[in-house]
């Protein structure tokens, strides 16, 4: 796979470079019942950049993600990250669902869900101590949640929720982060706090591969992106393959808006 969108267009060395993977995706494909929900997926996320993927609904966005991550059967495929076959490298990975699959209802007080994500380090029956409960609160204020540690998580309202679970998977300490539609429900303070976080993430060298749905705001967020419907469209940086060609290509028409030519 190029790095370049077939588009004819001027390129300069720099932009044919395949860059490091961190995630290997070969011959993915998923099927419920009988109807194939992806077919065929061989993509390449390159290390250190933000990702989106970006398809119609009933695309495979979220299966893709899912599967990645071994929550759903494959009918084939092989997945790696860092260089090696996933069950090795989970620990490297942080996953943030989509907010409308989680049980809200859980009685659980924010704190305690950020520290949800220590139990690779602690065990699910582990001691939280005072090191743990600063660790958690660390993640909670760069979310700009400290204040609501103590609150149960069900009464908060959804961008708070997701605030939390990106604080949950900071504590983790991953170095790759999977999240299925971050930006879906939330106000624009939470947006804005979540891609901030996003992005110094990637500015440590961590890499982000995210489902994201409002292609106006692409350019500003992602490094680069991966088009999908069902099938792989194309892969590749913002600048060279974020075009009205291969968006129309991938939702099946021609796109209103300020997609680059």
């Amino acid at each position: 796979m190029t790095d370049v969108t077939p588009l004819a267009r001027s390129t300069t060395p720099a932009e044919f470079a395949a860059p490091e993977a961190v995630l290997t995706l070969t011959g993915m494909t998923v099927a419920y019942a009988a109807a194939p929900a992806i077919e065929d997926v061989t993509a390449r996320f390159a290390k250190g950049a933000m990702t989106a993927i970006i398809g119609p609904n009933g695309a495979g966005k979220s299966t893709l993600l899912k599967a990645t991550l071994g929550l759903l059967p494959t009918v084939s495929g092989k997945v790696e990250a860092f260089g090696l076959p996933l069950a090795r490298a989970l620990p490297r990975i942080a996953y943030v669902p989509q907010r409308a699959s989680v049980d809200w209802d859980f009685p659980a007080r924010v704190l305690d869900v950020v520290l949800m994500g220590l139990y690779r380090q602690t065990g699910a029956l582990g001691r939280i101590g005072k090191a743990e409960t600063a660790r958690a609160t660390e993640c909670l204020s760069r979310v700009g949640m400290e204040a609501f540690a103590d609150r149960q998580i069900g009464a908060l309202s959804g961008g708070q929720q997701q605030r939390v679970f990106l604080a949950r998977a900071l504590a983790q300490g991953a170095d790759l982060y999977l999240l299925d539609e971050p930006f879906a429900g939330v106000d624009a303070a939470t947006e804005s706090a979540i891609i901030t976080v996003l992005k110094s993430l990637r500015d440590e060298g961590r890499s982000i591969i995210a489902v994201h749905h409002d292609l106006a705001t692409v350019p500003a967020y992602f490094d680069r992106v991966l088009l999908l419907n069902r099938r792989l469209v194309a892969e590749g940086t913002v600048a060279t393959t974020f075009r009205q060609a291969l968006v129309a290509q991938t939702y099946g028409a021609a796109l209103p808006g300020t997609i680059p030519a």
